[in-house]
């Protein structure tokens, strides 16, 4: 998935359902047919069901006629391979997926082969990944600094309560004895 996402690199995801994925979308998903020792695959969602996908009318990959704007791809190639040709009718339930270093991504464009279209079924989905991996900092932060005012707020009505109560209370007598008028 370079350039987005790095070798190595830890990425924030959320479960999410396949049928939630949109394209644009990179998810998680795992697929004996893709990876047949059930390890997480990742990949840039297309189209989904019943959207057409063709290639390579002006080396572009195009859904239902119309050509993808896709800046994500790596040395802004979209295609990848010279004289790669599809023409898929996404089945329902499933997913056209595509790395975004398309050279070197064995992914739903070369899967498409005589009536198979290399589709990955939504059911197969694990999560999406997020789009910076500063938002589960910021997530994180949110909830501690949420906590913090949650104490802070509790500690304050409390004291003001004490304050307040004792306000209230008649002030006592004074020690010794009290003068008498007679």
């Amino acid at each position: 998935m370079e350039p987005t996402y790095r070798a190595g690199e830890r990425i924030g995801a959320e479960r999410i359902d396949g049928s939630e994925a949109r394209p644009g979308d990179v998810v998680l998903f795992q697929d004996l047919a893709w990876r047949p020792d059930g390890s997480l695959v990742m990949g840039r969602v297309v189209a989904t069901g019943g959207d057409r996908v063709t290639c390579c009318e002006g080396n572009r990959i195009s859904v239902d006629g119309r050509p993808l704007d896709e800046p994500y791809v790596r040395g802004g190639d979209p295609v990848g391979v010279p004289g790669l040709e599809f023409d898929v009718r996404v089945p329902d339930g499933q997913l056209f997926l595509a790395g975004d270093d398309r050279a070197d991504s064995f992914d739903s464009r070369l899967r498409a082969t005589g009536d198979r279209p290399g589709t990955v079924p939504a059911t197969a989905v694990r999560g999406r990944a997020l789009e910076s991996p500063a938002v589960p900092l910021l997530l994180l932060s949110g909830v501690l600094g949420g906590g913090v005012l949650t104490v802070t707020g509790l500690a304050l009505g409390t004291a003001a309560l004490i304050v307040r109560r004792r306000a209230q209370d008649p002030p006592a007598a004074p020690y010794g004895h009290l003068p008498v008028a007679v």
